[in-house]
């Protein structure tokens, strides 16, 4: 079940202020597109509503890839959420770390991947488990290798 890898956050995030422009990008055909600033946008606002309740983790594993959450994606976590029903959440169970999908089925609770390739688990009773966080977004690198090139040189 070891699909994360903890990534200590050593102090609170900085101001990290991008411009936001007013058009929007069609993903369909194109069309003209206009260059109005409509402000600047604090990406912090955004990853972490609750920043010291949230962490990160980086995905190892496929178990999630229906779900966009891919190996070497970076997962922002808040633990400040109460876990529900069809949230992706960061679980401990019996010592093993993992993320999934929480679900109620009936009286029980599972974790599902979302992969076809893996089984359910479902939370038994006296079960040694822990749920470490909502995830709330992915960060899904386009150009690889830049990610895991950063997170290195913090080491």
């Amino acid at each position: 079940m070891h699909d994360v890898l903890l990534i200590p956050v050593l102090e609170a995030p900085m101001e990290a202020y991008l411009p936001v422009f007013s058009c929007r990008v069609p993903a369909g055909f194109p069309s003209p597109a206009t260059d109005e600033l409509e402000g600047l946008f604090d990406l912090n606002r955004l990853l972490f509503r609750h920043p010291d309740a949230t962490y990160l983790v980086r995905v190892s594993g496929e178990s999630m890839s229906g779900a966009e959450i891919h190996a070497g994606d970076l997962l922002a976590v808040d633990k400040h959420l109460e876990a529900d029903h069809g949230h992706i959440v960061v679980a401990v169970v019996e010592g093993d770390c993992t993320v999934k999908r929480l679900e109620r089925r009936g009286e029980s609770w599972w974790l599902v991947p979302a992969n076809p390739a893996f089984q359910p688990y479902r939370i038994r009773t006296g079960e040694e488990l822990h749920i470490w966080g909502v995830v709330t977004h992915v960060v899904h690198e386009l150009i690889p290798g830049r990610l895991a090139a950063l997170l290195h040189s913090r080491d």
